[in-house]
């Protein structure tokens, strides 16, 4: 309890040093009312990998409406909907797939620990509301499945129970600073995965060391470059001493760590000053980041091992489990 307190303290008392006269704000209070919770879950926990936007060609795994339409069938009530899609997501094998050729196109998703609460959200958000999709989606699935919709709300549809549309790709300007600093970092997290998980998937882990040696750095700076916005991927433990973060961003950390033994979903925190906004969100490991980011031997293998004491010597990334924070995400925008 001391040393949580003492986290509070560090992050009050450097909070107000690193502004004039900040605010301080956790949560999204200021958002609709009416937009379903599941919404912004999908996007935060799914588009790295499933992102609709990714051309058909550089895809890692299959979008999220051809996840929707697969566990339609069968599936025609919404518990048993969440359902079928909370025991893959808990135990994520070849065998438990539904999707048979995403498994033999991408490969089996990697394990991750998300709050059961999490997947009954975006679950339910899946089944309720038209969910984005690809441009080539449509022409793809009639190629597969033919024109059929896949039962029920397979195509994607509203219910037709009054529930309005989600909008879709709104200007992040028009966003509240929580959002909007979510999106940045989401946006660029996407570019980053979507490059790690494709080396990995076609070349190995080795290559994908070399990527981010090589990559990391100049696609974040492009990113920035993009959202007009200073974004950086700081940790505690770094393993390139560039991501080191500071006293504050330490202070941060902690407390993303903290929810984290909780099980708990984080929010993004902001802290507003009188001409930028700050925001922060924790970077969180699965299964795939243990392979260099676990523990020596049992985890990471010793050729990666030695490649990763060669590009990163003063390496300190190493020994996490699932689900813990290994750094967070410090976006800085003007207001």
């Amino acid at each position: 309890m001391k040393s949580l307190t003492l986290i509070v303290v560090i992050v009050l008392v450097f909070g107000c040093k690193d502004s004039k006269k900040p605010t301080y704000s956790k949560g999204n209070d200021v958002l609709e009312t009416q937009e379903h919770a599941g919404k912004k879950l999908l996007e935060t926990n799914c588009y790295v990998c499933h992102n609709p936007t990714t051309i058909e060609d550089n895809r890692i795994a299959p979008p999220m409406i051809a996840i929707k339409k697969r566990y339609l069938m069968g599936n025609n009530s919404k518990e048993a909907f969440i359902k079928s899609i909370q025991d893959f997501i808990k135990n994520p094998t070849a065998e438990n797939a539904k999707m048979y050729g995403a498994v033999k196109r991408f490969g089996v998703m990697p394990k991750q620990a998300f709050p059961e609460e999490t997947i009954k959200e975006i679950s339910d958000y899946m089944f309720e509301f038209e969910i984005e999709k690809p441009e080539w989606f449509e022409e793809h699935y009639n190629q597969q499945h033919g024109n059929g919709n896949g039962g029920g709300k397979g195509m994607g549809n509203s219910t037709g129970n009054g529930k309005q549309r989600q909008q879709q790709g709104n200007n992040f300007k028009n966003l509240s600073y929580s959002e909007r600093g979510l999106k940045y970092a989401l946006s660029t997290k996407a570019v980053l995965g979507k490059n790690l998980m494709s080396k990995i998937q076609k070349e190995g882990t080795l290559a994908s060391l070399n990527f981010c040696n090589v990559q990391a750095f100049p696609l974040t700076d492009s990113m920035s470059v993009v959202h007009k916005a200073t974004i950086k991927r700081v940790s505690d433990k770094p393993r390139n001493i560039k991501n080191v973060a500071n006293t504050l961003e330490k202070g941060y950390i902690n407390i993303f760590k903290e929810e984290a033994k909780k099980n708990k979903e984080s929010e993004p925190i902001v802290v507003v000053s009188s001409e930028e906004v700050k925001v922060y969100y924790p970077i969180k490991t699965n299964s795939m980041c243990l392979q260099c980011h676990g523990k020596p031997t049992s985890d990471i293998k010793s050729t990666t091992l030695a490649q990763i004491d060669k590009l990163y010597p003063k390496d300190l990334a190493f020994g996490y489990s699932e689900n813990q924070v290994r750094g967070i995400w410090s976006i800085t925008f003007n207001k």
